[in-house]
């Protein structure tokens, strides 16, 4: 068995004792520091320096751009809308639902940076939009951002009080992500669901499953020719 395939059965059976742990509602706290330990493996190596496993370095550090940016034949997205995805998702659920802060995507020219005109977190996207955004983005400053994103999921975690975990989404909150343009009409669901979630819940999706998600994806691209 590959190092990757053993690894990826390590974050799945951490991932299912996360939400043992995060659903406990006597002391879901508990589940803080085996959540920044997961965290640590679905971003790169560099984010929390923690001298871990990183799915994504797995990915993508013995990949050229191209291959990064194809959208492989029969299927509807790239490696780089998964990436682009990840990121957004987390900076949105994160710093406006859990933080009640504002993005990292719209703080130092991120945007600018990354040299694309989607501000969205990628859902609903069309066939065009896929691949103007996989053509357009800067690669090396898009995983840039997701360090971002990273560290400061981690402050935000860090800070989290007991009774924090079991507290419900402010409903506020989910206004400013639409006036923010992080989620589409065609979309808007999403934010229905976030509005159902505790904070635990949302350290669990999109926190933490939600990446292991589209990294399996996108490990899956990676494979096809």
């Amino acid at each position: 068995m590959s190092d990757i395939e053993t690894q990826r059965k390590v974050l799945n059976k951490a991932q299912t004792r996360l939400r043992e742990l995060m659903t406990d509602k006597e002391r879901p706290e508990q589940a803080s520091e085996p959540f920044l330990n997961h965290h640590a493996m679905l971003h790169s190596a560099k984010m929390a320096d923690a001298g871990l496993w990183s799915f994504e370095n797995a990915i993508l550090d013995d990949m050229d751009e191209a291959r990064i940016r194809r959208i492989p034949h029969g299927s509807k997205s790239s490696i780089t809308w998964c990436f682009w995805h990840i990121a957004r998702i987390e900076d949105v659920a994160m710093n406006r639902l859990v933080a009640n802060q504002a993005q990292i995507f719209l703080q130092n020219n991120w945007q600018e940076r990354m040299q694309t005109s989607f501000v969205d977190t990628g859902n609903a996207m069309s066939a065009e939009e896929m691949v103007q955004l996989s053509e357009e983005m800067d690669i090396a400053a898009l995983r840039a951002y997701r360090v971002a994103v990273g560290r400061q999921t981690r402050q935000i975690v860090m800070a989290l009080t007991p009774t924090d975990f079991t507290k419900k989404v402010d409903l506020q909150r989910l206004e400013k992500i639409w006036t923010d343009g992080a989620i589409r009409e065609a979309a808007r669901d999403i934010l229905e669901y976030w509005g159902k979630r505790t904070i635990a819940g949302l350290l669990l999706m999109p926190a933490s499953r939600h990446i292991l998600v589209h990294l399996n994806e996108a490990l899956n691209l990676k494979k096809k020719r």
